[in-house]
């Protein structure tokens, strides 16, 4: 009797797999056992070919070969992970094996990873799927004991590879003619493009808004303050004469309390975590960004085994997981949850739709602790702030809902209206979990803050009330952070005016998937098109320029989301595969038209007045990862030299990294807050410092600061070895 392959898509996972199947046998990429075969991809082993693959003319970028549309896709095995490509597509080819288990990532990505090797390879024998939510040793050999049909996953394979072929369509294309057109280093993709313009709309909004000052006016009576609003509830007011006509004729003037309403008020627990609203929640309270939480989550997934399977879009449980929740709680009751778990066991947890409702868990449910016990001296501290966070909404969902009693005050004074709001916690509920220190909004509509509001009682007199004027001004959109950006491209419908297509993109998925988006938004970090200040996300003048010169259908929102709904409907077999890519064919070619046909310019803001030794034409000074370069503007001519690197080296006034800029004995090194040293100056310190510091140990501190290289994706990398004609 043959054997089974198992292909999971990491290492670290494929040696989990083989200790709970007893392949205890190491080969060459590879674990043996009886009955099983357990061998990894290293993330993709194989992708679709370059276009010079088709044909030798797409070496050189040329607009006049664009599109690019080859009949039919073509797949190639990736060179640096060739090597673990020939291990599997031997092991696929060996007559030992009868059948094969996908045992990669149980989503969408994780599906094409293994579907591309087997297509690849010429699998042709049987397929089953294993399908879990966790890699605990139980969700394993759960997951084992019932493997689906590989058949059932079919659709989703379709799903994953018309994600990738869409994006090879428009993403070269209008890559290659962006950059021939403008012969400037532009791409374009079909989320990242309609992504960045949210960012430069945003910015746009901001330059344009004129702020206005405005007054409100406040009463002090006794230990509270009461805020004048008009007939409509507006507490503004944009004409001072008026203001100040209201401060003259109520100050000191008496009030009577016309009403005092009180209302029973319940806020429920929030929703589970999805990755998006932990991504949210991680830059709001961290400023983690969203690939950092992505990269945290993978970590206490795949190697602490902490939490269930982090890539999800669900923030609800199944009914066939509520059984588990007792277990998944004890493993919590420690540390700082102890008390909250256990009173949680204690009076039962509370279950409701609120969390359980398998009709709204797509392939996998909200992210939850496993039923592990954790080391908590094992995590790092960015693991802990988000296992803390998961833990905390895991409990506060479970938790009774939060209740407090409501008063409204209503004073009438000389004929105005001032109103103030109260709040009494009745049941602090699932605010417990927090220690009542979450944030939440105490505003009402009209800008008024909950006091402590004394007892007070309706026909009570108010006497010689103090009446002052508040100015204030009008303030500009915020800009974005990495949390509303994400929830931009989760909602990318609340920026369209247009009712009724608003309502329907309310039903989209959305700008990517939560898979995607943490890695869209550091390619537009990468490719600099924008930058953060602080939490604060700006666009650079290449990236408004570039938003400018793409065409205005890559742009929208709205188009974007509609093909990441077409994608999930292709998923659930509700749509055509091949409809969608001969969509996306026609998409492309019209895309391209409208580059060419542009009749806009492109003007480099990084632009310096040193000429390139080669061409002649001026240099770039472009920012690195480790420093800054000069780069020819000319991508036919390629000239590239280093300015300067980030060293190791703290400066010794403000302690940040500095630079080093020059060659040989004339190097300096310059820090940010303006302080500047000689290389001999600085050999001299570092002597005085180290005591045993020598001239060898500064050179061998040189030599290792590496190379700069450019902050780059694999596609700007190519554009930097093509050769092309205008």
């Amino acid at each position: 009797m043959g054997k089974t392959l198992v292909l999971t898509e990491k290492p670290s996972v494929g040696r989990e797999v083989a200790k709970i199947l007893n392949c205890n046998q190491k080969d060459n990429g590879c674990f043996r056992g009886p009955k099983y075969i357990v061998a990894w991809a290293l993330g993709h082993l194989v992708t679709l070919a370059d276009p010079e693959s088709y044909d030798s003319k797409y070496k050189t970028w040329r607009l006049e070969d664009l599109p690019m549309l080859p009949e039919k896709m073509d797949l190639v095995v990736m060179k640096e992970t060739s090597k673990q490509y020939a291990v599997v597509k031997n092991l696929m080819r060996s007559p030992e094996i009868d059948d094969l288990i996908i045992a990669t990532d149980a989503g969408r990505e994780g599906e094409l990873v293994a579907r591309w090797i087997m297509k690849k390879a010429g699998w042709r024998k049987p397929i089953k799927r294993l399908w879990i939510s966790s890699l605990t040793e139980r969700a394993i050999k759960e997951g084992f004991n019932n493997l689906k049909p590989g058949k059932d996953y079919e659709a989703l394979y379709a799903a994953a590879e018309c994600r990738a072929e869409a994006d090879w369509l428009v993403g070269l294309n209008v890559t290659r003619a962006l950059t021939c057109k403008y012969n400037a280093q532009l791409s374009a993709g079909r989320v990242q493009t309609p992504t960045l313009a949210m960012v430069v709309e945003r910015e746009n909004e901001i330059k344009q808004f004129i702020p206005k000052d405005y007054w409100s006016i406040n009463a002090l009576a006794n230990s509270y303050t009461l805020r004048w609003q008009d007939t409509n509830g507006q507490t503004r007011l944009f004409d001072k004469n008026k203001a100040d006509a209201l401060v003259s004729k109520l100050n000191g003037q008496t009030g009577e309390v016309v009403e005092v309403k009180k209302e029973a008020k319940k806020e429920l627990p929030p929703l589970a975590y999805d990755l998006t609203e932990l991504q949210r929640d991680a830059n709001r309270r961290y400023g983690f960004s969203a690939k950092t939480t992505s990269s945290v989550m993978q970590q206490l997934y795949e190697n602490h085994k902490l939490v269930t399977y982090p890539r999800t879009d669900s923030r609800y449980i199944s009914e066939d997981i509520v059984s588990t929740l007792p277990e998944r709680l004890k493993s919590v009751a420690l540390g700082p949850y102890v008390d909250l778990a256990r009173g949680i066991l204690r009076n039962k947890p509370i279950i409701t739709k609120r969390f359980v409702d398998g009709s709204k868990v797509s392939d996998h449910h909200a992210i939850i602790p496993t039923e592990q016990p954790p080391t908590l001296s094992r995590l790092s501290s960015e693991e802990l702030k988000i296992y803390d966070l998961i833990v905390r909404r895991f409990l506060a969902v479970l938790s009774p809902g939060f209740e407090y009693e409501q008063t409204l005050v209503k004073v009438v004074i000389r004929g105005e209206i001032f109103t103030a709001k109260g709040k009494v916690v009745k049941h602090i509920g699932w605010r417990k979990v927090y220690d009542g220190r979450e944030d939440w909004d105490d505003e009402g509509a009209n800008g008024e803050k909950d006091q402590n509001l004394p007892e007070i009682f309706k026909g009570e007199i108010l006497k010689n009330l103090q009446v002052k004027l508040v100015p204030g001004k009008t303030k500009p959109p915020a800009r974005h952070t990495e949390a509303t950006l994400l929830s931009a491209m989760e909602h990318p419908g609340k920026l369209i005016n247009d009712r009724k297509l608003r309502e329907a993109m309310d039903q989209s998925h959305g700008l990517g998937t939560p898979a995607t988006r943490a890695e869209i938004i550091e390619k537009l970090f990468n490719s600099f098109y924008m930058n953060r200040q602080g939490k604060e996300i700006i666009p650079t003048s290449k990236g408004i320029q570039l938003i400018g010169l793409v065409p205005p259908e890559l742009k929208s929102p709205e188009l974007t989301a509609k093909w990441e709904q077409q994608l999930t409907e292709i998923s659930r077999s509700r749509s055509n595969s091949q409809e969608f890519l001969k969509g996306m064919r026609r998409y492309t070619t019209q895309l391209v038209s409208t580059v060419i046909g542009s009749t806009q310019t492109f003007r480099h803001d990084n632009l310096t007045r040193t000429k390139c030794p080669e061409c002649g034409k001026f240099l770039l000074q472009v920012k690195g990862k480790k420093g800054e370069m000069y780069v020819c503007q000319d991508r036919e001519c390629g000239y590239r030299k280093g300015i300067s690197q980030t060293s190791n080296a703290r400066c010794p006034e403000c302690h940040k990294k500095m630079e080093i800029k020059g060659e040989g004995q004339n190097k300096l090194f310059t820090c940010v807050c303006g302080y500047r040293e000689k290389l001999s100056a600085f050999t001299k310190r570092r002597e005085a410092e180290k005591g045993t510091s020598s001239k060898r140990d500064v050179s061998t501190f040189l030599k290792n600061q590496k190379e700069d290289k450019l902050i780059n994706t694999a596609l700007a990398d190519a554009l930097a070895q093509l050769k092309f004609k205008k």
